[in-house]
């Protein structure tokens, strides 16, 4: 694995990271009430859900496609049309420049410990059908496909949980500046519409990756 194609990954995962989500919204929920501590939580719950869909796409899904040419077309094109999908919504959304949802989150009731903020990160991700189809439309393109040593995949999943990490850590940290920030109706119509000519982009790149 070359070091553009980390690169490339980390890219697209960012885009991905950095626009408004249930991440997100569940941190707005959490640290008001709880804490850094129990946002952080949070964040380690977010790290380790990716490394179940990491891991069972890397010895599930990576397993089917070396073995199967239909199986790897069928999976492409099921990967392309998400990445466009979410492409375009994300360029509609942009365009509209519909109101931020992260404003209307109310702060959760009772306060959380940190085993319960751990586990509503994990249950959030893990249970997320977008994250599971995030795996499988990126990795089909960027992990290795000559069924060596799964350590060039885990970097990715491991490029994601730190992206995460950076992105995520400083909002627990100063949550009432940078929501603001995030909420700005300019700054997150920009983020869209990059978001989504990055993602039609990977989609269309999926499309035409040979199996």
């Amino acid at each position: 694995m070359t070091l553009a194609t980390v690169f490339a990954f980390a890219a697209m995962a960012a885009l991905l990271i950095t626009s408004p989500g249930p991440n997100g919204v569940l941190i707005a929920k959490t640290v008001p009430t709880s804490g850094r501590a129990a946002g952080f939580a949070n964040i380690a719950g977010f790290v380790v859900a990716f490394f179940v869909h990491g891991t069972l796409a890397i010895f599930g899904l990576s397993v089917l496609l070396l073995q199967s040419a239909h199986l790897f077309t069928a999976v492409k094109l099921l990967g392309a049309a998400y990445l466009v999908w979410i492409g375009l919504k994300a360029l509609r959304e942009a365009w509209r420049g519909g109101p931020a949802r992260l404003a209307q989150v109310a702060p959760a009731r009772r306060r959380r410990t940190l085993a319960k903020a751990f586990g509503e990160g994990f249950l959030t991700n893990a249970l997320n059908p977008k994250v599971a189809m995030f795996y499988i439309a990126a990795f089909p393109q960027f992990m290795p496909h000559d069924g060596g040593s799964p350590l060039g995949a885990y970097v990715l999943v491991m490029v994601h949980a730190c992206l995460n990490v950076a992105w995520f850590g400083p909002i627990v940290l100063l949550f009432d500046r940078l929501s603001a920030l995030a909420r700005g109706g300019r700054v997150r119509r920009w983020v869209k519409a990059a978001t989504g000519l990055v993602f039609v982009g990977f989609g269309v790149r999926l499309a035409t990756l040979r199996s």
